[in-house]
């Protein structure tokens, strides 16, 4: 298994940026794909990137060309780099660890706390 814990939220003004931390613990990290998701107010949990352990990387379209993710395997943490953050990406932010299902899906076994991103107009 793998315990997941978030770091680097806060608050910021429209246009800034933001570097988000998931650190983990657990031999299964470097197997697992780690995800970063959001939940909003009033709004249902969604993905915002994916890095599998071959590197493979996914986004949401409202994220590309403003967040990269990226992960370093020797420090067991992923990061998501937020760059032109707007109001709309007001969220809690969650890492998630998943294995890859037979039918392609993700089945994500474990979550971290959340951090809170608030990005002001």
């Amino acid at each position: 298994q793998v315990r997941l814990v978030e770091s680097g939220g806060g608050s910021v003004q429209d246009g800034g940026s933001l570097r988000l931390s998931c650190a983990a613990s657990g031999r299964m990290f470097s197997s697992s794909v780690i995800a970063w998701y959001r939940q909003g107010p009033g709004k249902q949990r969604e993905l915002v990137a994916s890095i599998t352990d071959s590197g493979t990387i996914n986004y949401a379209d409202s994220v590309k060309g403003r967040f990269t993710i990226s992960r370093d395997n020797a420090k067991s943490t992923v990061y998501l780099q937020m760059n032109r953050l707007m109001p709309e990406d007001t969220a809690v932010y969650l890492c998630g660890a998943g294995q890859r299902l037979e039918s392609g899906d993700y089945y994500y076994y474990s979550w971290g706390q959340g951090t809170q991103v608030t990005v002001s107009s």
